[in-house]
């Protein structure tokens, strides 16, 4: 089994533990503590890293578990992700803009009515791109109920932005 190292193995996987607190806390300060006080975790159980089979997995879990406890703690107050997080084109018109906002807004709005499993899901999957097993193995899932779990999602998603977007419901 391939030695594990901090500098090499763990702390590349910052941006994506920023990135999956930020979506769970919506607040950018807690959400740098939380990738903090993971990776503070991770490095007190080093002596436990070669029984691990991902330590991806191990990390992504361990912030996934800060993130919920503090939201529900705090009860977050939700801040928009703005502008600056965005990356546009210079070209677009102030059209294209509000209309990618609106629909940006919206799509956030659908995913934070979606059960906790499902946005998770929908995070790992479709912002992170891992595949239904790293998936699994991060949220003590099994593949099936992951894929079925992610299926769902969409659907819903797709029918309330269909519907809203169809009808202005």
């Amino acid at each position: 089994m391939k030695e594990i190292s901090f500098r090499n193995d763990i702390l590349p996987l910052k941006d994506k533990l920023y990135r999956l607190a930020l979506r769970i806390t919506f607040d950018t300060a807690e959400a740098e503590d939380i990738v903090q006080e993971t990776l503070i975790r991770v490095w007190d159980k080093r002596n436990e890293w070669s029984q691990l089979n991902s330590i991806e997995a191990y990390c992504l879990t361990i912030c996934r578990h800060l993130s919920l406890d503090r939201s529900k703690k705090k009860e977050a107050q939700h801040i928009a992700l703005d502008e600056s997080l965005h990356s546009r084109p210079d070209t677009s018109t102030p059209y294209d803009s509000l209309t990618a906002r609106e629909g940006i807004g919206l799509l956030q709005k659908l995913l934070k009515e979606l059960p906790q499993a499902q946005q998770d899901i929908v995070q790992l999957r479709e912002i992170e791109g891992k595949s239904y097993k790293e998936i699994a193995a991060i949220l003590n899932l099994s593949e099936e109920q992951v894929k079925v779990y992610l299926f769902r999602a969409r659907q819903r998603i797709k029918q309330k932005y269909t519907e809203i977007q169809g009808y202005g419901l």
